[in-house]
């Protein structure tokens, strides 16, 4: 293929093909979701980011757990979003005072995923997760 001329810079003939999503945009998409999640307690998204979002949350419901309890929120807080839910409490907050003595006597699968219809535009898979009761 000749050379087109620059379009994305790096070298003569520019980047021919450029990745338009990432890891780093994708982790942090995966932060807001689970973010999302702690806060409105169910979430939308698509049967792939489900399996990642189902494994983070189990693991940060796992930290609320631990007997070093500072050094678990500040764990946490690397993840989770500093975001206001209700009442004036942030996401880690109700993570810790809502969400994890609600599983205190259980040890796993704190989540739960049900299939809905395909989204509309491409078809893809969407599922709906949400905290087990």
């Amino acid at each position: 293929m000749p050379a087109q001329g620059r379009k994305n810079v790096h070298g003569k003939t520019g980047v021919r093909f450029k990745a338009a999503y990432t890891k780093s945009k994708y982790e942090n998409m995966l932060r807001n979701v689970v973010t999302d999640l702690i806060i409105h307690e169910s979430v939308k998204v698509t049967e792939a980011v489900a399996r990642d979002v189902v494994k983070e949350a189990d693991r940060l419901v796992t930290l609320t757990k631990k007997a070093d309890v500072m050094n678990a929120k500040r764990e946490a807080a690397r993840f989770v979003r500093n975001i206001e839910a209700s009442e004036g409490v942030s996401a880690l907050d109700k993570l810790f005072s809502v969400i994890g003595p609600r599983f205190s006597s259980r040890n796993g699968g704190y989540t739960r995923r049900l299939k809905l219809e395909n989204r509309r535009g491409d078809d893809a898979p969407v599922v709906l997760v949400t905290w087990i009761e």
